[in-house]
């Protein structure tokens, strides 16, 4: 693949992404709202590393793969990444998953998807 196709790619997906959590979010559902931001960083990286002509690394942790391209994390936004990338479910147990599901209120959620279209904007200049 291209450097082009890949930064496409990603692009194209984290937009489809923000799509469905703005779904979500609307309709209610906080903790799936939550888990599809996640995949909008995460794909945003994996975009910003493919227009640095890298190949992204294969992990859904954020802090790693903001550390691909050495990007200049604050404080704040090292915490916020680390928050974001607790919203990945795809792999916890479900006891977890239901304590995720209490945790992400719509007070919550409206402060954490704030925080990502943040993150998100700030990408889309990388």
């Amino acid at each position: 693949m291209t450097q082009k196709a890949a930064v496409q790619f990603w692009t194209t997906s984290a937009d489809h992404n923000l799509k469905v959590a703005t779904s979500n979010f609307k309709a209610g559902h906080y903790d799936w709202a939550l888990f599809f931001w996640h995949l909008v960083i995460e794909k945003s990286l994996k975009a910003a590393i493919s227009r640095k002509g890298q190949t992204p690394i294969a992990t859904h942790n954020l802090i790693k793969l903001s550390n691909q391209i050495k990007l200049p994390l604050t404080d704040k936004y090292e915490e916020y990444l680390k928050e974001i990338t607790s919203f990945n479910l795809e792999a916890r147990y479900d006891d977890y998953k239901f304590s995720f599901y209490k945790k992400a209120t719509k007070e919550y959620t409206t402060n954490w998807v704030k925080i990502c279209k943040e993150i998100y904007k700030w990408l889309q200049e990388i």
